[in-house]
């Protein structure tokens, strides 16, 4: 059958990987380094990746091609979220939220042990190391010029996300600078310029942004891409939504 469909020229994208969140029947994924549409089933041509370009790479146009299959799409999220679950199986190695990989993760050996030297795989816990490296955190505090923005990969996140997700410094903070602020009470149009200055001043390696389920939280999301193209500063881009239960969603 002739349909809408989304068309990717690759000689147009960077590689950013913002469709990537943008697409939430996960049609588009990273291959090589480039945007590519994984499946035409997954794809129901409405364009919700088209504003999330920041090169214009992405059109919709029509052709021949398989019929939007929501089931199929249903069931490529479902084996997204088992493996998730699988990869959070043990304290040691923490939950592993999607796109977040750990080098060891895949040979990973569980290390807790019971009284008797044997290594013991029910329910158990380990404390925590702090990961926060920066001081302050509160974007509103923060100065742009600040020596440790430089080089970094940055964690942008709605506070509210570090009392819910239970494994927050592991998963999250750890190896990055953290910047936090609350979308709902704040100024969005001043997060905006503030991370616009500071994407501008500073060479940043990766943007990780966070927020809640919530409407109010949106935000963020918004202000950190705006930001980015304002800046003219397109690097390796990851936003994930945090559940009220704590569990990732997208």
């Amino acid at each position: 059958m002739k349909r809408k469909i989304i068309k990717i020229d690759k000689e147009l994208c960077n590689g950013c990987g913002i469709c990537v969140e943008a697409c939430h029947e996960g049609a588009i994924q990273m291959v090589n380094g480039k945007a590519e549409l994984v499946s035409d089933k997954y794809c129901d041509g409405l364009g919700d990746c088209l504003p999330a370009c920041p090169t214009g790479a992405i059109e919709i146009i029509e052709r021949e091609a398989v019929s939007y299959d929501q089931k199929a799409v249903d069931a490529k999220q479902n084996q997204e979220k088992a493996r998730e679950e699988e990869l959070a199986s043990c304290a040691c190695s923490g939950g592993l939220p999607r796109n977040i990989v750990r080098e060891d993760v895949n040979s990973h050996d569980c290390q807790c042990q019971s009284g008797n030297g044997e290594k013991e795989n029910s329910s158990h816990y380990v404390r925590q190391q702090a990961e926060l490296k920066n001081w302050p955190v509160q974007l509103k505090l923060i100065n742009p010029g600040a020596d440790y923005l430089d080089q970094a990969d940055i964690l942008i996140v709605a506070d509210c996300v570090a009392y819910t997700y239970a494994n927050f410094h592991d998963d999250f903070i750890k190896g990055r600078v953290t910047i936090i602020g609350c979308p709902k009470l704040d100024d969005n149009e001043y997060y905006t310029e503030k991370l616009t200055e500071i994407f501008s001043r500073n060479r940043i390696k990766s943007i990780t942004v966070l927020r809640m389920e919530v409407p109010c939280c949106t935000g963020i999301f918004t202000a950190v891409k705006t930001a980015m193209l304002n800046a003219k500063k397109i690097v390796p881009y990851k936003g994930l939504v945090i559940g009220i239960n704590g569990e990732i969603k997208i």
